[in-house]
C-alpha cells in the first residue's frame, strides 16, 4: 500500500495499463495481430509466386521455340527473322525482340518503342548472348511485368537471343483483388477478436479481482470471509485454497482469544488472592504474628501457582514455534521407570499404589525431555485425581509398528461430554478440585502437543477394569534395523 492511500484510509487502485486485465488483452491482441499478418502476406506471396512461376515457364517456353525457328542458318538477318516471325504465332499482349550476336535488334514486335536497328542494351538479353536462359518478373505500378531471354544456337555457336516481354495488368488485378478481401477479412477478424479479448480478459481477471478482495478483508480481521470456488482451473484451486487458509487462520485465531482470555482469567485468580491478602496484612495493624505467617503461606503458594502456569505457558510457546529438536533413540519402559521412581514418594503420601509392566524393545526416535514430559504428566494425573487406597497401573507395550505408554487408574474419571474437550488448554473436568491439587490446565494440552511433534498421539477413555480413566500415549516405534 502507498503512503498517500495509507494515510487516506483506501486501498491502492493499480494503474490500469499495469493491470493483469491490459496484459492479458495486450498478449491475445499480440498473437491475434502476428496471426492476422501472416493470413495477409504468407497466402499473397505464395500466389504472387505461382503467377509469376507461370508466366516465366510460359514466356521462356515460347521464346525456345521462336529461337529453335531462327537457327535454320549460320547467320541471323533482318529479312530472314522477319519471313520467320510472320509464320510463327505471336501471343497476344507479348512483345518479341530479336538481336544478333553483337546485341543490334533485327526484330522488334513493339508499335509503340520499335528499337528496330538499335542495340539491345538488356541484361536479359547480354545474358541470354553469353548462353543463358533467363526470366525475371516483377509487380510495378498496378501490373505484373515478366520478361524472358533465350540464345539462338547454331551447332553450338550462339548466333543472337530471343527476348520476350509481357505487360499483364489483368492478372494484376486479381492479386489487388484478393489482397484487398485479406485485408477485409483480417479487418473483422480483428474487430472480433479485440471484442472477445476484452471479454475473455475481464472474465479471467474477475477471479482475481474477487481473490484480492477478499484477502483484503481478511486482512482487516474478517476471518469467516470465503470465495466463491467455482470451475476447476487453477483460480478455483487458489480461491478454494485460500478458504482452507482461512478456516486454519479462523480457528487459530479463535483458539487465540479463547487461550488469551483463559490465560489471564488464570493469572487473574491467584493475583488478586494475592492482592486481598496483603491489603488484609498492610490494613489492618492488630493482625498477629500467627495470622500474618498464615497469609503470606497463602501468598507463597498462590506465587508458586503463578510459576507453574507461566512455565506452562513458557512449554506451550516452544511447543507452538520452537526450533527442530534433535531426536535420537530412547527408550519407552527406561523412562516411564525413571518417572516411576520420582513419583513413588507422591503415590505413597496420598495413598495411591503404583504399578508398572514393561515390555522389552518399545524404542522410539524423540528426545528424553519430551518423553519424560508425557509421562509424568499422565502419571502425575493418575495420582493426584485419584482416591486414598486408589491403583494406578502403567504399561509400556509394543503393537505393530506403535510404541505405547499406558496409564490407568481408579480416581473419580471423567465424564464422557468431557472427554473431547480435556486437551484444551486451561480446560478443567472439576476447577476447584484441579485447583487444589494444583493443576493449571495445561498439563494435558502439553502432553499430546508433545506426543504429535514425534508423530505420536494421546488417546483417553474410560477405564476397562472399572471406575476411573485410561490414557494411552502412542509413538512410532523404532525398528530394530534403524537402531544406530
Amino acid at each position: 500500500m502507498t503512503t498517500a492511500a495509507k494515510q487516506q484510509g483506501r486501498e491502492p487502485r493499480v494503474p490500469f495499463f499495469r493491470s493483469i486485465q491490459v496484459k492479458y488483452a495486450l498478449t491475445y491482441l499480440l498473437v491475434v495481430a502476428a496471426i492476422l499478418i501472416v493470413m495477409n502476406t504468407y497466402p499473397l506471396l505464395m500466389v504472387e509466386n505461382m503467377v509469376f512461376s507461370s508466366k516465366e515457364s510460359n514466356l521462356k517456353r515460347q521464346a525456345l521455340v521462336i529461337g529453335s525457328a531462327l537457327a535454320v542458318s549460320e547467320t541471323l538477318t533482318r529479312e530472314g527473322v522477319e519471313q520467320t516471325m510472320a509464320v510463327l504465332e505471336k501471343a497476344q499482349g507479348t512483345r518479341v525482340l530479336v538481336a544478333d550476336a553483337s546485341g543490334l535488334i533485327l526484330y522488334d514486335s513493339s508499335t509503340l518503342d520499335n528499337r528496330l536497328g538499335h542495340y539491345a542494351l538488356m541484361g536479359e538479353v547480354v545474358a541470354a548472348l553469353r548462353g543463358k536462359d533467363v526470366a525475371r518478373s516483377e509487380y510495378r505500378e498496378g501490373a505484373i511485368r515478366c520478361r524472358a531471354a533465350v540464345p539462338v544456337l547454331y551447332h553450338g555457336a550462339t548466333l543472337g537471343a530471343v527476348y520476350l516481354y509481357e505487360y499483364d495488368a489483368e492478372q494484376a488485378q486479381v492479386l489487388l483483388s484478393i489482397q484487398s478481401n485479406l485485408r477485409y477479412i483480417s479487418l473483422v477478424i480483428g474487430v472480433a477478436a479485440a471484442a472477445l479479448v476484452l471479454l475473455l480478459s475481464k472474465a479471467l481477471t474477475r477471479s482475481t479481482g474477487r481473490l484480492l478482495s477478499a484477502i483484503r478483508r481478511v486482512r482487516e480481521g474478517e476471518y469467516s470471509h470465503r470465495v466463491d470456488a467455482r470451475g476447476r482451473d487453477e483460480m478455483a484451486q487458489l480461491a478454494d485454497e485460500f478458504n482452507q487458509l482461512t478456516d486454519r487462520l479462523q480457528t487459530t485465531e479463535e483458539a487465540r482469544r479463547r487461550f488469551v482470555s483463559d490465560a489471564s482469567h488464570e493469572l487473574k485468580t491467584p493475583l488478586a488472592s494475592i492482592r486481598l491478602l496483603t491489603d488484609s496484612i498492610l490494613q489492618n495493624d492488630s493482625v498477629d504474628m500467627g495470622t500474618v505467617r498464615e497469609f503470606v503461606s497463602d501468598i507463597g503458594e498462590e506465587a508458586d501457582r503463578l510459576t507453574r502456569i507461566s512455565e506452562h505457558l513458557l512449554a506451550l510457546t516452544r511447543l507452538d514455534g520452537g526450533p527442530e529438536r534433535q531426536r535420537e533413540p530412547v527408550e519407552l519402559g527406561a523412562v516411564a521407570e525413571k518417572v516411576a521412581h520420582m513419583l513413588t514418594p507422591l503415590a505413597q503420601a496420598t495413598g495411591v499404589e503404583l504399578k508398572c509392566r514393561i515390555e522389552p524393545a518399545c524404542a522410539l526416535l524423540a528426545t528424553e525431555d519430551d518423553v519424560y514430559q508425557v509421562a509424568f504428566n499422565l502419571m502425575e494425573n493418575a495420582i493426584k485425581y485419584n482416591q486414598p487406597g486408589g491403583r494406578v497401573d502403567v504399561t509400556v507395550r509394543r503393537l505393530g509398528g506403535k510404541a505405547s505408554l499406558v496409564v490407568c487408574d481408579t480416581g473419580v474419571g471423567i465424564p464422557p461430554e468431557d472427554m473431547p474437550k480435556i486437551f484444551d488448554r486451561f480446560y478443567r473436568v472439576d476447577k476447584a478440585r484441579s485447583r487444589a491439587a494444583g493443576g493449571t490446565g495445561l498439563g494435558l494440552s502439553i502432553a499430546r502437543d508433545t506426543a504429535r511433534l514425534h508423530g505420536g498421539d494421546i488417546k483417553v477413555g474410560p477405564n476397562p477394569a472399572g471406575k476411573g480413566a485410561r490414557f494411552e500415549a502412542e509413538f512410532p516405534a523404532l525398528k530394530e534395523g534403524d537402531r544406530p
